[in-house]
Parts: C-alpha cells; structure tokens; sequence
C-alpha cells in the first residue's frame, strides 16, 4: 500500500507569475490543494522536500499530509511541472482526498520471476505494452504497483489484464476489452522497423549485385566466344 507522508507548507498571499517566480527565487515551491467540493488554497513548499520525494519514486500514487495553518489536509499529488532545460519542480497541484474517496491513477506495473519464463530462457524478448495500468483505487488501498508473474510464458505469449489479480476494490478504467500489458517476442520480432526495412533492401542489393554478376560474365563468355570464332 502507499505511504502516507508529511509536507509543511504556508499559505501563499499572492498568485501569477511574477509571485511564482519569486517564490522559486527563495528555494521554495508554488502549489495549490484543490477539489472535494471546497476553496483552493494556493500555498508554497520547501523546494528539497518535494524534490526528495519525487526522486524517491511514486510521487503521483502516494498519499501525503500538507501541514498549512494549523491543519492537515489529506492529499495527492495530481500533477507537476519540471524547468525544461533545468529539470527543477516549477510547480504542483494537490487533490484534496476526503474519507472513503476513490481515485483514478496510473499504477507502475512490476515483472517478477523472469527466469522462470521458457520463452526469455530461449532468447525471447519481454515486450512490455504497458508500463502503468490506470486503476480505479480506494484512497486508502493505493497499491505501489501491481505485480505480474511470468512463470511458465512462452515465446507468442502474452498477459491480458484478465489474467492480472488485482487489489480488492480495485477496477481497470478500460473495461470493453481484455487489453494486453506485455508479450514474450522472439528477438527476431523485436527488430526496429527501420532496421527490417534496411535488412530487406541489403538482401534486395544483393540479388541485383548477383544478378549484375552473373549477366557481366554470360556476356564476357559471348565475347570470348566469337573471339574464338573470328
């Protein structure tokens, strides 16, 4: 299940760009909590503490307290801006997680016993369709991934979430088709394209070159052929 976390913060007294921009000058973060049916509250975190737990993984599945004028508001992360060239936060947006909320969130999808497979034991390829599968979750049974076993898949395999066991109270958000999540290719099928393309017109070269070949030498023997006659 995911972690509950703490995050002090402040309430921010003036919004837009120029605020923003002054807030990251002082090492801080501009974010808002939004949603359950109650005002916004535009506030400013510490910019190492949110970088801490966004580099520590499953930053958008993880259930956090913001500590904001003596409450604690109970909250996800919904999104976040990275600096294009600089790869720092810019900003943040919490949703406000009331008691008995569900949520929708893309949930990592984890490979266990891959040695256990014969089709990767034979030089197949694990080709993953999806690396996250969006779930309908209970707020308070986040799952931190969900997991796969490859036991016993084969080269032309493949999972489909009808063989996944979920969490209980847990749901796909696609639910007309038994989409897949991951196949066991030969190596010969996980070719790029481009590549294949590039192989079949070398091979194509090389029966014109032979075909070239052989014509040049029928034609030197006719050659040499009336030489002979003359």
């Amino acid at each position: 299940m995911a972690q509950t976390d703490v995050l002090k913060a402040e309430v921010r007294d003036r919004v837009g760009k120029g605020a923003a921009r002054a807030v990251r000058r002082q090492d801080r973060i501009p974010a808002v909590i939004y949603g359950d049916k109650k005002p916004p509250i535009p506030i400013v975190l510490p910019q190492r503490d949110v970088t801490q737990r966004l580099h520590a993984g499953g930053f958008l599945t993880r259930l956090m307290h913001i500590e904001v004028g003596g409450e604690q508001i109970r909250v996800i992360p919904k999104d976040y801006q990275l600096h294009p060239v600089r790869d720092f936060i810019l900003h943040v947006d919490f949703l406000r997680v009331g008691e008995g909320a569900q949520l929708t969130l893309e949930v990592p999808v984890r490979f266990e016993n891959h040695p256990e497979s014969p089709g990767l034991k034979r030089g197949g390829v694990l080709n993953v369709v999806r690396h996250a599968i969006e779930l309908v979750v209970p707020a308070d049974a986040i799952p931190e991934s969900i997991e796969i076993d490859l036991t016993g898949l084969d080269i032309g395999d493949s999972v489909h979430i009808s063989a996944v066991t979920l969490p209980d109270g847990t749901t796909p958000t696609i639910t007309d088709r038994d989409f897949t999540i991951a196949t066991i290719a030969g190596a010969a099928a996980m070719l790029p394209e481009e590549d294949e393309e590039a192989a079949e017109g070398e091979e194509a070269e090389g029966e014109a070159a032979e075909g070239a070949d052989a014509e040049a030498k029928d034609d030197k023997g006719e050659d040499e052929g009336k030489s002979e006659d003359g």
